[in-house]
């Protein structure tokens, strides 16, 4: 092996040992015999794969992105949200990322390696131009595969100054495998106002926020306060593609409904526990309660799902939802990158990590195939429109006593 190639697996290799054990050095954490020490095994094996690399692959590779390859690679190992940003990646997410800047519309994450679409804003240039839906995979942005990108980067490059336009392949679930080619306008996107409905005489009181921000929550808690006046007695909770919102508030929507009981854990290796359990002070109602959920629900959403179900307080309608739910730490490096590093996750009161294992409805509808070709417009006759997990959620309430 020549000196050079020798120092330059040297000094990916301790770039490599940094970002898994960083802190461990510092602290003198890695000692001979721990868990930790495994790590010295496996940069022997690292080198050698770079060896055969340099010696066999086709040309000589590039060290400095084969570096920033498995780096990202690292990263993304351990969960969808923890990310590896190169010097100019983080400079750029460091400029845009107080911008507020326009978007087109969509909640992203990452699943089987691509960018995913978790929910869709309605009335957005996604909703209304190129009918993208929950699942749809963004395979590239830009002329640029997904797959190497993270995810921090991948919402970044969606993002933009209102009036751009944002290219990008989109792949439908069932559809053709060659990706559409789509370009949206960016725009100042807002979720719709909250749907207020009335249902079985007025006795339901059907509620969907789009959003668990602040000023929503706000609003729910004002109308289940009022609702004794209004004649309602059940409530129906739709969080069907509530993607956003922060955590406080989802574990804030959880309390008004339940008196006592966990609502929900936060913990990691360097976050010390946290229980969050029901304040009296903020419960609002008792009354008999239905929450709909799908595969768009997801992070302070499945917050309040989880611990309406594990307390046993109502019943879950619909389909499993997403699985999104950590605090990110961000730590620079000395050559200007960053780590985008999840350090803790919140749990289920029943313990589940909901990152890892999303909510699952006791009472579970998924859509019909029928329903999912008639969304696309692939079936020669329009079928009507028919919400079957709306109805199984309303025929559900009917038969509780109020």
């Amino acid at each position: 092996m020549s000196k050079s190639f020798k120092r330059a697996v040297f000094g990916i290799s301790v770039a490599l040992v940094a970002v898994v054990f960083l802190g461990g050095f510092v602290s003198g954490d890695i000692t001979p015999g721990t868990q930790s020490d495994g790590a010295y095994e496996q940069m022997g094996v690292y080198e050698e794969v770079l060896h055969k690399i340099q010696t066999d692959y086709v040309t000589v590779p590039n060290l400095h992105t084969v570096t920033n390859g498995a780096l990202h690679g690292l990263l993304e190992s351990l969960d969808a949200n923890s990310s590896y940003l190169t010097p100019s990646e983080y400079a750029t997410y460091k400029e845009h990322e107080n911008e507020g800047v326009a978007q087109v519309g969509l909640d992203v994450s990452k699943r089987y390696g691509y960018a995913s679409v978790v929910s869709v804003i309605p009335g957005s240039p996604a909703d209304t131009v190129a009918h993208i839906h929950d699942g749809d995979m963004i395979e590239s942005i830009g002329g640029k595969t997904t797959r190497l990108m993270s995810l921090a980067m991948i919402r970044l490059l969606l993002e933009g100054k209102p009036g751009t336009d944002v290219h990008f392949g989109l792949i439908r679930p069932g559809g053709d495998p060659e990706p559409d080619q789509i370009t949206l306008t960016r725009t100042q996107v807002v979720p719709p106002p909250m749907e207020v409905e009335q249902y079985d005489n007025s006795t339901i009181l059907y509620l969907k926020p789009y959003a668990l921000t602040k000023d929503r929550v706000d609003q729910i808690d004002a109308r289940l306060r009022a609702m004794r006046k209004s004649g309602n007695t059940k409530v129906l909770l739709d969080l069907r593609d509530v993607a956003t919102g922060e955590p406080v508030q989802g574990i804030r929507l959880a309390n008004a409904f339940l008196k006592s009981g966990t609502i929900a854990s936060l913990q990691g290796q360097t976050v010390p526990r946290q229980v969050f359990t029901a304040a009296p002070s903020q419960f609002i109602t008792s009354a008999p309660l239905v929450v709909l959920v799908n595969d768009g629900t997801a992070g302070a959403a499945e917050i309040t799902a989880a611990a309406i179900l594990d307390n046993k307080r109502g019943d879950l309608v619909g389909s499993r939802t997403f699985g999104e739910g950590v605090v990110q730490k961000t730590i620079t490096m000395p050559d200007g990158a960053a780590l985008l590093l999840s350090v803790a996750k919140y749990e289920a009161p029943n313990g589940d990590k909901i990152q890892d294992d999303a909510v699952t409805p006791n009472i579970v509808v998924n859509p019909t195939i029928d329903q999912y070709l008639a969304e696309e417009g692939e079936l020669a006759q329009p079928l009507p429109h028919v919400d079957h997990q709306l109805n199984k959620a309303l025929d559900v309430l009917k038969q509780k006593s109020a």
